[in-house]
């Protein structure tokens, strides 16, 4: 039970950093502080962090439901 509270709390703490660091670049592409190919850089970096923190939340979940898994089994026993 330990390890899954340590994996949802890792998640969590994923997800404000994600936030964060959307917001601190969202904040500069809207002030114009870079140029249009420095923008545009930055937005692919943006959507490419987003993607892995989707793939990394896909992988934080299947390893949540086989560690439940191994839990009942374990309870059966």
């Amino acid at each position: 039970m330990g390890v899954l509270i340590e994996i949802i709390l890792g998640s969590l703490i994923l997800g404000v950093i994600f936030i964060c660091l959307v917001l601190f670049l969202g904040a500069r592409l809207i002030s114009g502080g870079s140029g249009g190919e420095e923008r545009e850089a930055e937005t692919r970096m943006i959507q490419e962090i987003y993607q892995g923190l989707n793939r990394m939340e896909q992988r934080v979940e299947t390893l949540e439901t086989i560690l439940l898994d191994l839990e009942k089994k374990e309870e059966r026993r």
